[in-house]
This record gives structure tokens, sequence and C-alpha cells, in this order.
């Protein structure tokens, strides 16, 4: 199999197969972001696709049903592209149903709602949307290359081509102060299109992205804990999606987790509100998040 550098997928995508069709990122210019810093962006060459479509026939005993493609942003491939993609992908492998991603709304800018309708015709859906945040301001600081009328343009066309998909979007990335706003405009977005799930994760920044070095110059004041857990709280109140919807805040780096659909809003809530009134102010009013996997 090709695998270069990093390699990351959604957790619920562990046991699904992986297919490498670039590696790297295409925009890599996110502030908060430094998850692929070391591998330069590369396109696959279609014979190696084919030789790794090839390989998980040969060593895969059951039916594959379900393919991921690697790496940061398939999506910005050409529709053309996508398209021989899965033809390979089907001839090899005629049992996949569902071809999914990574998707950057920026990379469907290249794509028209047909564009869409014919990938969704070949299998593509259920993508994996970093959203991070529906806040203009916020989505500005961020540098993810787009405004927020060009994320509602670029959201509606998967709404328009019935694509269905994932929303992640970090708790804390409007920075001190700004919880309720974020949420709400966060929550506002995703409700003119409702996704399959909504991730959390809190902003964690590492010392290579250029969001920490805008904090140590004080130009950037991160959220505390109690802030976002509180970020929390106002984006389920402000969500006005169907009860299927999942929620979840499982990720490794949240003080809290927690897993349940839309049906369960108020217990949601209530986690979470018992979590404020039973933590530990050190904890809680405390921004620095690498001293806090220490105490968790």
């Amino acid at each position: 199999m090709h695998y270069t550098g990093q390699v990351y997928r959604p957790p619920v995508e562990e046991w699904t197969q992986l297919l490498e069709v670039t590696s790297g990122c295409s925009h890599n210019k996110c502030s908060f972001c430094s998850m692929y810093n070391k591998t330069d962006f590369a396109v696959s060459p279609l014979e190696d696709v084919e030789a790794d479509l090839k390989e998980i026939k040969q060593r895969c005993k059951r039916p594959v049903d379900r393919i991921y493609l690697l790496n940061g942003d398939p999506f910005c491939l050409s529709t053309e592209r996508l398209s021989k993609i899965a033809d390979l992908i089907h001839e090899q492998l005629p049992g996949v149903k569902t071809i999914t991603c990574y998707c950057s709304l920026k990379n469907l800018k290249n794509k028209t709602v047909d564009d869409l309708k014919f990938l969704k015709e070949l299998g593509y859906d259920q993508l994996y949307v970093g959203i991070e945040t529906g806040y203009g301001p916020a989505l500005e600081l961020i540098n993810k290359g787009m405004t927020l009328a060009e994320y509602r343009e670029e959201l509606k066309k998967l709404k328009d081509s019935s694509l269905s998909y994932h929303a992640f979007l970090i708790m804390g990335i409007a920075g001190k102060g700004k919880a309720k706003k974020n949420a709400q405009d966060s929550a506002k977005l995703l409700n003119s299109y409702p996704p399959l799930s909504v991730s959390i994760t809190p902003l964690d920044l590492t010392t290579e992205s250029k969001l920490s070095l805008l904090r140590d110059q004080a130009k950037f004041k991160e959220a505390t804990e109690r802030e976002i857990l509180e970020e929390e709280i106002y984006l389920l109140e402000a969500l006005d999606l169907p009860d299927d919807t999942i929620f979840s805040s499982i990720h490794p780096s949240n003080l809290f987790n927690d897993k349940g659909t839309f049906g369960e809003k108020d217990r949601l809530i209530e986690n979470i509100s018992f979590i404020l009134s039973h933590i530990s102010t050190v904890i809680l009013d405390n921004p620095n998040r690498k001293r806090l996997y220490a105490l968790k």
C-alpha cells in the first residue's frame, strides 16, 4: 500500500479500507493546524491507486462495501479524476457502495451541482467536512481560504446535490469571550443543511501552528475550559437538527467525552452542566491545554 507522510482518518472509519489518492493538504494554510506541515501535497498516480486496490482485493477475505480516500482533501481533485478513481474502485471492488473522505468546502468551488450529483451516483457520499466555525471573524482568523458567504454557497451545493456530510466544529476557535456568538453562528450555518453528525473538538494549538504565534504575541487570547464547555451548551441549544443526528465530543482532546443523538439533547446539556458544577475551577478557568492533559 502507498501511504505517504501523516495519515489521518475519522475515528468512526477505524475499520474502513484506506486508499491514498492524494498526500498532504492542498491548502495547508489554516492558522490553527499543523497536521500536514511535514508532508508536501501530491496527487497519487492512478497506477498506484489501482495497485493498492488490487492489494485490498487480495488480502480482504470479506466483501468491501466502503472505502475511505486519503489524505487531507481528496475533493480538491477534478470531477474527472474522482470519476476515474471511482471506476477503478468499482472494477476491483464491485461491492463498494460508499466512497468517503475529508472534504474542504473550498474544494467544492471547482465543482458544479451537476458534478456533485454525478459523483454521488458513483458512490461518493457521507463526506467529512471541517466546518470549524460559522462565525465570520473566526473564519477569517483561521485562514480557511473562504469567506462566510462562500461557505454558505458551497454548503448549498452539497444540499442541492443531496450529498450527505459529517460536520467538524472547533470549540474556542473564536477566542476568549466569544463562545456564545461562535456557537450560535455555527449552529445557524449547520441548520441550513443538517449534517449526519456534529463532532466537536476544543482548540488545541501546537507550537508549529501560526495561531500559537499570535497567542504568544498576545494577539489571540485562548478560551478557558469553562468557556469551551459553555460553548458546547450554546451550540446544542441553537442547533435545530433531526433527532437521529449524532452529536459527539469523544475526541481525546476534549475535557469531557460524551455522545448521543439530538433526540437526547436535554441529557447531553445536563451532562455538560453537571461537569461545569463539579470540576475544579483550577481546571475550568485554565486555557493551558498541555497542563490539563497532565490533570486528566
